[in-house]
């Protein structure tokens, strides 16, 4: 996207304090290194890393009714944050990593349930793309080795995780809590930023 011209605004979700820090430390490292190998001139990949806390809301999808869609309701949460940065800083679209098939929330039963949660449209530029592809680009452009190690993602999720989500279920577990745009924007409440480097 950034070879394409798009401006980026980054946003990460931490997983604190449910994880340590490893996942936005890669973060960091690989958006500095993209800035500093695409973006020479800073304009495109917004400086500031956005840092959203979601940790904790993220466990609260741990009982019984709701822990098998976990995976499907950390994505719309993800969405439903993500719209309230673009409306803060005037982004036109979410840019996710999403790849058709690669991992229970992105089969093609989820992966609606999952952006009915956006207020603006969803771009996935991997979506098609098979496992190797991705993982060439990625050493193409040198993030491979950054991102490279186990995930923290799932630290909370189920052993047999749905993929198919049911939207009315969806639903109903989020408004037990007090909707997604209730919990999204507790969680926004948490907004903090990081400098990306210069490597």
């Amino acid at each position: 996207m950034v070879r394409s011209g798009w401006k980026i605004i980054p946003l990460h979700c931490s997983h604190e304090p449910i994880t340590g820090s490893e996942a936005e430390d890669k973060t960091v490292a690989s958006l500095s290194h993209l800035r500093n190998s695409l973006d020479q001139d800073g304009t495109l990949i917004d400086s500031e890393l956005r840092v959203v806390s979601v940790g904790e809301t993220l466990a609260r999808f741990t009982e019984e009714e709701s822990h098998r869609d976990y995976f499907v309701h950390m994505k719309r949460l993800f969405n439903s944050i993500a719209s309230n940065l673009a409306q803060n800083v005037g982004a036109t679209a979410i840019l996710t990593g999403e790849n058709l098939g690669q991992v229970s929330s992105q089969t093609l039963g989820n992966l609606g349930a999952v952006e009915e949660a956006s207020s603006l449209r969803i771009l996935r530029p991997l979506l098609g793309l098979d496992k190797q592809a991705i993982i060439d680009e990625a050493r193409d452009i040198g993030t491979y080795k950054i991102s490279s190690g186990p995930e923290v993602c799932d630290a909370l999720g189920p052993p047999r995780p749905t993929t198919v989500a049911d939207l009315v279920r969806l639903r109903n577990n989020e408004a037990v809590l007090g909707g997604i745009e209730s919990l999204a924007n507790h969680c926004f409440s948490t907004l903090r930023t990081r400098e990306l480097s210069a490597e």
